[in-house]
């Protein structure tokens, strides 16, 4: 037996004339003659094989088939809006503007990227991998969207608390605290000031009566890494993106852990963005799962 195909239009009128209360109105507001609303119900009926309206006094009734009509169709043509929806959305140009704190650019960028453009292919993005401070100050401008970046303390229903991981000194493998005479100050490879890791290692330095200098600093990771490996000392950072010349040092004072979050520019993001906040979210968590990324 061939299965009829119901027509969304017809559904919508019907959908529409109940919640109305009246067929008059919904054929006003369709945009349908009276006569054209009649004719869709009946071919409804026909379809159906069996009424799915009744008199009731001066007006109408469901039948038990109508009732259970009208949940069915009230859900197709929810389904069928949200597919339209998802599609209209897909095609419309738009920008999302993503910041990385550089620890994340390189390590979690691809795959989140692969993801988002399977969804959205006709988004365009903007990414921009810098230090906090600069993404911070993006934020506040409005130049970002979201921007995932290392927790400085800051309280808002925009921020979202992703997990943390834990802080470690890292060195070369052949001369992990550099080159440096017995009792001579440790050298610090570090980023400029301010940045909440270079704190934390003079901080952990001071407590435990360890002298330091700092012997080198970057604006960038990649130079902290290359100043690590040539033997000019020592740096503070995390197991994300950490060269595999390079190694974690375990000698020197125990440090805490460093909680990353996820900054949104409003709590009403576009689809597209709240897609891509969900998935720097997933992809977090896997990495947690299956690298380490958590404390410890």
């Amino acid at each position: 037996m061939r299965r009829p195909a119901f027509d969304l239009d017809v559904l919508r009128t019907f959908v529409t004339g109940v919640e109305l209360n009246s067929f008059a109105r919904a054929a006003d507001r369709l945009g349908r003659s009276t006569s054209a609303v009649s004719a869709q119900l009946k071919k409804l009926e026909q379809q159906i094989g069996t009424p799915v309206l009744a008199k009731s006094g001066r007006g109408l009734a469901l039948t038990p088939m109508g009732e259970s009509l009208l949940s069915h169709a009230r859900r197709l043509l929810e389904l069928n809006d949200s597919i339209f929806q998802m599609l209209h959305e897909n095609q419309t140009a738009a920008t999302v503007r993503l910041g990385l704190q550089e620890d994340f650019g390189e390590h979690f960028l691809s795959d989140i990227l692969r993801r988002f453009v399977t969804t959205y292919p006709m988004v365009s993005l903007e990414v921009r991998i810098a230090r906090n401070a600069e993404l911070l100050t993006l934020m506040d401008n409005g130049g970002l969207e979201l921007a995932l970046a290392w927790d400085t303390g800051l309280a808002s229903t925009c921020v979202k608390r992703l997990g943390e991981t834990q802080l470690h000194w890292i060195g070369s493998r052949d001369r992990p605290t550099g080159n440096r005479p017995a009792e001579a100050p440790l050298p610090l490879i570090m980023f400029d000031a301010p940045c909440v890791m270079r704190s934390a290692a003079i901080k952990a330095l001071d407590e435990a009566h360890i002298a330091w200098r700092i012997a080198l600093t970057s604006p960038g990771v990649g130079g902290i890494w290359a100043a690590v490996a040539a033997g000019l000392g020592v740096t503070l950072r995390t197991r994300i993106g950490l060269p595999s010349h390079l190694v974690i040092i375990r000698d020197l004072p125990a440090l805490p852990t460093l909680a990353y979050v996820l900054h949104r520019v409003n709590e009403h993001l576009t689809p597209a963005a709240r897609l891509l906040a969900e998935l720097i979210e997933t992809s977090l968590q896997e990495q947690s799962m299956t690298n380490g990324l958590g404390p410890g």
